[in-house]
């Protein structure tokens, strides 16, 4: 959709000893959004952070807040992330049996909505909802842990994604092994999102990570043109 790709960063991979002065940091390096990844330690195994972490750092940049949401249940919480501050929500198709309530419960709480996949889950699963949909996030790597290497079945299911959707408005994201070497896969296929935490936040300078992000940049920013 984007005709150049999005960055966002995921805090997951910042220094949580200091995690205001990162999301500042990796702004002023070049990021787009700030991906959020909270986890519960029961939809997937690793606990992160909640709503409270996500306010207190809300005043840190005026960026877009991308709150990925694994847990289960999702619905309960909505509130409580829009509250905090978070732009886009995204709940995983497999934690609901109503995918469309809780999709419009998002958009009811003045956020944009998005549905993530795992590996192993068909987009078939999320035909019917394309119309309630801001974002599609898909998972290429296992959710629950970040530095996981890159799935590479996942690129020709971003090229069905990116077929469903047609001329609907609506963002393909990426999360997991994103690198200057698998992100021209994905933007080739139709991703215009890319998530990326170890990969962006390695090196631990400003200096670094404006380093990280102009590289996966401009390997998908080529490959989204070349596809175009």
């Amino acid at each position: 959709m984007s005709e150049k790709t999005i960055i966002a960063p995921s805090v997951l991979s910042a220094d949580f000893a200091r995690l205001g002065e990162e999301v500042e940091t990796v702004c002023r390096a070049g990021a787009d959004w700030i991906h959020l990844d909270v986890m519960d330690g029961h939809f997937v195994p690793n606990i992160t952070f909640g709503p409270p972490v996500i306010k207190a750092i809300r005043s840190r940049t005026d960026k877009v807040f991308d709150c990925h949401l694994m847990i289960a249940p999702a619905d309960p919480f909505l509130g409580a992330f829009a509250e905090a501050g978070c732009d886009i929500i995204t709940v995983h198709a497999e934690v609901t049996t109503h995918l469309d309530r809780s999709l419009q419960a998002i958009r009811d709480l003045g956020c944009k909505a998005g549905v993530s996949l795992n590996p192993s889950t068909p987009e078939t699963t999320i035909e019917y909802v394309l119309d309630r949909l801001d974002l599609v996030l898909l998972m290429t790597v296992n959710p629950g842990f970040g530095g996981q290497a890159f799935i590479p079945s996942a690129v020709e299911k971003v090229r069905r994604v990116k077929s469903m959707i047609g001329s609907r408005p609506i963002h393909i994201e990426i999360d997991g092994g994103v690198t200057p070497e698998t992100a021209p896969l994905v933007a080739a296929a139709g991703a215009d999102v890319l998530v990326a935490g170890s990969a962006v936040f390695k090196g631990g300078s400003e200096e670094a990570y404006a380093r990280n992000i102009a590289a996966i940049r401009a390997a998908s920013d080529g490959a989204m043109q070349k596809a175009a």
